[in-house]
């Protein structure tokens, strides 16, 4: 797994990694190797089925970041299924806007005076930002944090404008009174937050962005070994415990046939690997 220990990916991948243990009669270990060495040793690992990883959909994009990989981030994959869907809220500052439109308003009032934080270049909330800034045509500047506890502190202490963060990330300290959601970018409002709009209520309905999160396995490894492993993780999938457990998160848990996933690994490396090219950088 790509991604520190804490992050959405390594809860996900623990809660799945303990049923599959139940099911399969053996040790599943979760192994955390944060970033691309963790990505490429899944690309180079033996297609067998005992390797396999589970990331976000900011797999997507790692093509675009990066000119010079040693793997293909799209090609030396084989999707098994989709795990989760989850959409980003939109945060800002108590003291901020209160709606997405006085946010675009005094955006545009003072164009490129304004930031925005993620928690680190390829996060959900770095490409959801960049899709938002494409919509609305505002130039917001990002400042990238080592992660989502920064990420919040730079909201809640007024340093950056917005934060496109998930709702378990940081829906307590909407909760608390400590920052203001905006706007989820979700279809109809999540039942966590049902005073808090979607995108489109906001009138900007194109930032329809949905946070994914799905299993791969090397290319080459067999299909009735992807067919085996998918059949197993669509029974976690189903488990109603799970699904309530994920739901008071504001985690959907979704399935698919590994043919969907690799479909939709593709258009969203397609979708939004233009805003993280050289010539993209060079305009911002």
């Amino acid at each position: 797994m790509p991604f520190s220990a804490g992050s959405n990916t390594d809860l996900l991948a623990r809660a799945f990694g303990a049923q599959l243990e139940g099911m399969w009669k053996q040790a599943v270990v979760i192994e955390n190797r944060p970033g691309l060495p963790g990505t490429a040793s899944v690309a180079k690992a033996a297609p067998d089925g005992y390797t396999i990883m589970l990331t976000s959909n900011g797999h997507s994009i790692i093509g675009s970041l990066n000119q010079s990989l040693n793997f293909d981030p799209i090609k030396d994959f084989a999707g098994i299924t989709q795990v989760a869907s989850q959409p980003v809220v939109m945060l800002a500052p108590i003291e901020g806007p209160k709606t997405v439109k006085d946010l675009v308003d005094l955006a545009k009032s003072k164009p490129g005076q304004f930031n925005y934080a993620s928690a680190g270049v390829g996060s959900a909330g770095n490409i959801a930002s960049e899709l938002f800034k494409q919509v609305a045509g505002v130039n917001l500047v990002h400042v990238p944090y080592r992660g989502t506890p920064e990420a919040n502190i730079s909201i809640m202490r007024g340093d950056t404008a917005i934060f496109m963060s998930f709702y378990n990330a940081s829906g307590d300290l909407v909760q608390s009174g400590k920052m203001r959601a905006l706007a989820v970018t979700a279809p109809k409002r999540m039942p966590v937050m049902p005073d808090v709009p979607t995108m489109k209520e906001a009138g900007y309905g194109d930032v329809d962005f949905d946070g994914w999160f799905g299993v791969f396995a090397p290319v080459q490894t067999p299909k009735p070994i992807i067919a085996k492993l998918n059949k197993d993780l669509a029974t976690v999938i189903a488990d109603p415990e799970q699904r309530k457990r994920f739901t008071t998160l504001g985690v959907d848990l979704v399935g698919s046939t590994p043919e969907a996933l690799d479909k939709l690994l593709a258009s969203d490396a397609a979708r939004y690997g233009k805003f993280f090219t050289p010539a993209a950088a060079a305009a911002k």
